[in-house]
C-alpha cells in the first residue's frame, strides 16, 4: 500500500497569532471559572474582595482591561498593518506573560498548570511575531 502525503496549506502567521489569542483567552475564562470553586472563593467575592484585593470600580476597569487587552488582539493580529501587528503581539504576548509569571507563586495546581500553558501559548505569539516572514526585495 501506497503511503500518499496528507495535502497541507501554510498558514499566514496572522491567523496563527489570531488563534493563539483566542486560545489564551479559553485558558483565561476557565482559570477564572476553575478558581470560583476553591473553598472560600465565593465568600471572600460576597464578602467584597478580589483578585487585585477589595473590589472597587478601579480594580474591576483594571483587570477588565487586562482581559480586553488579549480578546482586541484577536482582531487587530488580523487587522493592524504588519509591523504595528508584529510589535504589538511581541510588547503585548512578553507583558502578559510577566503578569501570569507574576501570579504564580503560591497558587493552586490547576492556576499553575493553566498559567504554564498561558505562559508557552504567549511565548508562541512572541516567536510567531518576532519571526514574522519578511518581504522578498523587488
Amino acid at each position: 500500500m501506497t503511503s500518499m502525503r496528507l495535502q497541507d496549506v501554510t498558514i499566514h502567521v496572522r491567523f496563527k497569532l489570531s488563534a493563539l489569542w483566542a486560545a489564551i483567552m479559553s485558558c483565561y475564562i476557565y482559570g477564572d471559572f476553575w478558581g470560583l470553586y476553591r473553598p472560600g472563593n465565593l465568600r471572600e467575592i460576597l464578602d467584597g474582595g478580589g483578585p487585585l484585593g477589595p473590589i472597587s470600580q478601579g480594580s474591576l476597569v483594571a483587570v477588565s482591561v487586562l482581559v480586553a487587552i488579549p480578546a482586541a488582539m484577536i482582531f487587530l493580529s488580523l487587522a493592524l498593518p504588519p509591523l504595528l501587528a508584529r510589535w504589538l503581539n511581541i510588547l503585548i504576548g512578553a507583558a502578559l506573560t510577566a503578569i501570569v509569571l507574576a501570579t504564580l507563586p503560591g497558587a493552586w495546581a490547576f492556576y499553575v498548570f493553566m498559567s504554564l500553558v498561558e505562559i508557552a501559548l504567549q511565548l508562541g505569539i512572541v516567536c510567531y511575531a518576532w519571526r514574522w516572514p519578511r518581504q522578498s526585495p523587488a
